[in-house]
């Protein structure tokens, strides 16, 4: 099932987190389809930036706000009245939360205690979707992935924070929203990836900055297994996910999980020797790192069944196309082309649409 144009032509849409990563990409998805957009978010994390490189400062509204700044943040909500909410503003990283545990806990928590709060009393609200992550369950490192009702957990303090996150949307959902006729929904992917990402310490970033620098690369945790998918599978279901809590009922605001079919399982070593495969000079070189590392989990896959029957969800690229689709438009921005064209484009050819 394709998102329907139709349905955000001319919608209020708030997004938070629309500097970042998967936010920035979302912009570009959501304006091509004649929403409009408003963003609260930090400034960009990294330098250079999805934001900075599509030169989406000057194409979206929005303003740059803490979400650990209540008043501030309630003043912006209210202000723009959105109808559909799109919450994924957060500390997003497993090793920043071990140095900085109460950052992660103020922004992923408290962030989202402050925003669901501004929009109870936002009349205009119709649908909230919250974007947590895979890792907010309870790691058991059993080999069958997790499902939406299966225990949420999180050993270190990223993971813990979004299942905290999963029960104050849970709260929220109950004593504020289902009665004001609100659907909130809480959304789960695997690791994404794809052009414009150039976080530390995640694993494609890192491989892109070594190697275009010539260096060898350090993995940190090379027998981990994740859920990999490019950045358009999820964004895909959020959509879709979105249009559907519009019409369906309350039963399907909960959570919902967006993860690869199996063969997008794969572990971090495999990861990185299909990149070097692609990789234009074929001088990649990579090594396992030999110092002591915190903990990750090492086993998780996602079961997406219920978006898939429910939502007609599925997953579009293969892990090997994701990669690729990567690593081209790593390469045009490399060359000097325009990226935020570039974004149209694979928007469209994930969509099954002609470029």
């Amino acid at each position: 099932m394709g998102v329907n144009a139709a349905f955000w032509s001319g919608r209020r849409v708030l997004l938070t987190g629309h500097t970042g990563f998967k936010g920035g990409w979302l912009s570009v998805w959501l304006q091509s389809l004649g929403a409009q957009v408003y963003g609260i978010a930090l400034a960009p994390d990294s330098e250079p930036s999805l934001w900075q490189a599509t030169g989406l400062a000057d194409r979206v509204d929005g303003s740059i706000t803490d979400l650990r700044d209540q008043q501030a943040l309630s003043d912006r909500v209210l202000a723009f009245a959105p109808e559909v909410v799109f919450h994924l503003a957060a500390q997003p990283l497993v090793r920043a939360s071990y140095r900085d545990p109460v950052e992660t806990y103020a922004t992923n928590v408290m962030g989202t205690v402050n925003l669901l709060d501004a929009l109870r009393r936002c009349a205009s609200v119709e649908a909230i979707v919250v974007i947590t992550t895979d890792k907010c369950y309870e790691n058991r490192e059993w080999h069958w992935p997790y499902r939406e009702t299966d225990r949420l957990g999180g050993f270190d303090p990223y993971s813990n924070s979004k299942a905290c996150a999963e029960l104050v949307c849970a709260s929220f959902r109950d004593a504020f929203f289902k009665p004001a006729g609100v659907a909130l929904a809480t959304a789960r992917a695997g690791n994404v990836i794809g052009g414009g990402d150039w976080a530390r310490e995640r694993l494609v970033p890192d491989v892109l900055r070594a190697w275009d620098a010539g260096e060898e690369l350090s993995l940190r945790y090379p027998n981990a297994t994740r859920p990999w998918q490019h950045v358009l599978d999820p964004l895909n279901g959020y959509l879709l996910l979105a249009e559907h809590l519009l019409t369906a009922s309350p039963g399907d605001a909960t959570a919902w999980n967006f993860g690869p079919d199996s063969s997008g399982v794969a572990s971090v070593a495999e990861v990185v020797a299909r990149m070097a495969s692609y990789w234009r000079d074929g001088a990649a070189r990579w090594c396992s790192a030999t110092d002591p590392q915190p903990h990750e989990a090492g086993l998780l896959a996602l079961d997406s069944s219920r978006a898939r029957q429910l939502l007609g969800w599925q997953p579009r690229w293969t892990l090997d196309v994701a990669l690729k689709q990567t690593l081209a438009w790593h390469q045009a921005w490399r060359s000097g082309d325009d990226t935020h064209a570039l974004c149209l484009q694979q928007i469209a050819l994930h969509q099954g649409e002609s470029i």
